[in-house]
């Protein structure tokens, strides 16, 4: 008996995923780019850690990569973003790079995401206090937002850099105004936010899987 031939067409090339999921790459991407990004450090070195949060406000610790971690009972474990503190931080930062980031003042957070050539931006407020939304997604309102000129350039710009078809890019709004780039996730989720925008992302998607595009 012979063997069926099987096509799979992908959004964003797997390979490449992998690329685009490396913090530090984004990072550095992003502020090459023209994008306001945080101050931040990456380190495995405690007295380094400490320093930096002695010097900033509020300080936030993410996860270098991506990571699973599944508790005892199996399911999966998410590691918030949360404040951290220079007393908090011990010598068990020796065993593995950490990213520490100086907190941005923001009002609001954004979740932008990028489809070939289309950019489609939400708002998204709080009812609360936590630093990370994605904790308690009862809590948010999600509304549509228009895109500044220089982030919309330097988001084509970045979905190039990695070649990537799309991403789901976060940032976090100041009372300027600003919007400051805290990461982009190649295979980020969108149907959480309002409505008419879920639809117009899921019909860029569509028409990306029918018709195939690069990025």
């Amino acid at each position: 008996m012979g063997s069926a031939a099987v096509l799979v067409r992908c959004v964003n090339h797997p390979g490449r995923d992998r690329l685009a999921e490396y913090k530090p790459g984004q990072l550095a991407t992003a502020a090459r780019l023209g994008l306001f990004v945080p101050p931040t450090l990456i380190t495995n070195v405690p007295e380094d850690a400490h320093k930096f949060a002695a010097e900033h406000e509020t300080v936030v610790y993410k996860p270098v990569q991506g990571v699973h971690l599944a508790g005892e009972d199996g399911r999966n474990r998410t590691v918030w973003v949360r404040p951290v503190a220079a007393d908090e931080l011990d010598d068990s930062i020796a065993l593995c790079p950490h990213l520490f980031q100086a907190c941005v003042p923001k009002i609001a957070d954004i979740r932008l995401a990028a489809i070939r050539n289309e950019l489609f931006a939400t708002r998204i407020d709080i009812d609360g206090d936590h630093v990370d939304w994605r904790q308690d997604q009862r809590l948010i309102t999600c509304s549509p937002v228009p895109i500044p000129h220089q982030v919309r350039k330097a988001v084509h710009a970045y979905t190039h850099a990695f070649g990537l078809t799309f991403g789901a890019f976060d940032f976090a709004l100041d009372t300027a105004g600003r919007w400051w780039f805290l990461e982009c996730n190649p295979n980020g989720q969108w149907a959480f936010v309002d409505g008419p925008t879920t639809r117009a992302i899921t019909s860029a998607l569509a028409d990306t899987l029918q018709k195939g595009a690069t990025p």
